[in-house]
């Protein structure tokens, strides 16, 4: 998820094995066959943000009826913007997976937020809370945004690093995204990923990212090359200039097939590619942002059958 200027149908049921594959970012190999839509390797997916002017019901909604079979938990409209965060109510996260389940579909990624503290003990317990929400609504995936306060940077990371057994034992894996700062390129993130230095801490690349945090002049093609390894997940994500990701992907800057290469490439052999954001013009026009969804899905299922 970018900060503001200043910040299919598949199996019914994974078995263990499908699981784990997921959580380490590994293919699906097995127990689900394809679609014809895309490779069981692949888990295409949408993020609820695009329809965040709405109850996250509504966004769910959306997602099914335009034809995705993966959810990304991330914005809605409600008590907090961010759907999750440290404070949710173990049942309402639950709840999200009730939810999900009514309507066909699974949990590719949770966008978790808390409010990062000097103290890494207290920065532990918020990751943890988020971890155990992962679990409830049926996630594999925490997708963390950084921190942008020098100061903060040690007791976040340090925390990540603490908390990566409790993850794993519980089958989430950590991710994080180029979203500014001190993370915002792919040189960046794989400085904070190797400093981690945990096997359940990955990168989920956004290429939308890369241009908005550099104001354009950072090409996503050229930045995938610098990540091979690293790779677990994927926002799919455009940009136009000057500061615009709500472009529906492959209308806007990115070049989608080139950045998808360089990271199959560099290893990237599997795993969700979740649409983030599409154009939405009119944010109350659920229909025409739903219509823009399915545009979107047809764009990534067209990226993993080349």
């Amino acid at each position: 998820m970018n900060a503001p200027v200043s910040p299919e149908r598949s199996c019914p049921s994974w078995t263990r094995r499908e699981f784990l594959a997921a959580t380490l970012g590994a293919p699906l190999l097995a127990g689900c066959a394809s679609t014809g839509r895309s490779s069981a390797r692949w888990q295409i997916g949408c993020y609820t943000r695009p329809w965040d002017q709405h109850d996250y019901r509504i966004a769910l909604d959306a997602i099914a009826e335009a034809g995705f079979r993966y959810a990304g938990i991330m914005t809605a409209k409600g008590r907090s913007w961010v759907m999750i965060t440290a404070e949710t109510a173990p049942e309402q996260a639950a709840e999200i997976g009730v939810q999900l389940k009514l309507r066909g579909l699974r949990a590719a990624s949770v966008y978790g937020d808390y409010r990062v503290t000097a103290s890494v003990a207290e920065n532990v317990k918020a990751l943890e809370r988020l971890i155990e929400h992962c679990v409830a609504c049926g996630s594999p995936d925490l997708l963390l945004g950084g921190v942008g306060e020098a100061a903060l940077q040690a007791p976040y990371y340090d925390a990540v690093r603490e908390v990566c057994a409790f993850a794993a034992a519980r089958h989430v894996r950590l991710t994080i995204k180029p979203h500014g700062g001190q993370i915002a390129t792919g040189p960046q993130c794989r400085r904070v990923i190797e400093s981690v230095d945990r096997p359940n801490f990955r990168l989920w690349y956004d290429p939308g990212n890369i241009l908005y945090y550099s104001d354009g002049a950072l090409d996503p093609v050229a930045d995938a090359a610098t990540v091979a390894g690293l790779v677990a997940g994927m926002s799919i994500k455009d940009f136009l200039p000057p500061k615009n990701v709500d472009v529906t992907p492959g209308t806007g800057r990115v070049n989608f097939a080139r950045v998808f290469g360089r990271l199959r490439e560099g290893g990237f052999a599997g795993g969700p590619l979740v649409v983030e954001c599409v154009a939405r013009p009119n944010p109350q026009d659920v229909k025409a942002i739903t219509a823009q969804a399915r545009q979107a899905r047809e764009l990534v299922e067209r990226l993993v059958s080349a």
